[in-house]
């Protein structure tokens, strides 16, 4: 199976959601899997997931994204070693983990460098995923 990786290092900014979507979705599109919906919701995740980095984090934002096929792996790691937890939405947020929960096939933490990186497996790709070039195979017509 092909494997393509990336990896991004953002400031701990209120910009930082914005420059991982275009960055992630840039980045999935060069590799072949361009399916809008997938990618939007792509999108969707690792915003939500750097966004929780910035609010309750620390430090540097690492973003690095995995291609396996069709198999694709966001994670983001920050310095604050807290697990997040989804909680009830109120006022001030809580809907975050849910959309997560909702657009993948599981996130999980793992301990990173002091702090801690949230994985996302997202839903498998549309198509016939990605080749060790990085680009998209296609089946002849």
């Amino acid at each position: 199976m092909s494997s393509v990786t990336a990896h991004f290092d953002l400031p701990l900014d209120a910009a930082a959601p914005g420059w991982a979507r275009t960055a992630v979705t840039a980045v999935l599109g060069g590799w072949g899997l361009r399916d809008r919906a997938w990618l939007d919701d792509a999108a969707v995740v690792v915003s939500e997931l750097v966004g929780n980095a910035v609010r309750h984090g620390g430090g540097q934002i690492v973003v690095d994204v995995e291609a396996y096929g069709r198999q694709v792996i966001v994670s983001v790691a920050d310095g604050s070693s807290v697990v997040p937890r989804p909680r009830d939405p109120d006022g001030t947020g809580g809907l975050g983990l849910r959309i997560v929960e909702s657009l993948t096939v599981r996130w999980y933490v793992e301990s990173h460098q002091g702090g801690k990186r949230v994985r996302a497996e997202l839903l498998s790709s549309p198509g016939d995923g990605v080749t060790e070039a990085g680009t998209s195979r296609t089946e002849p017509s």
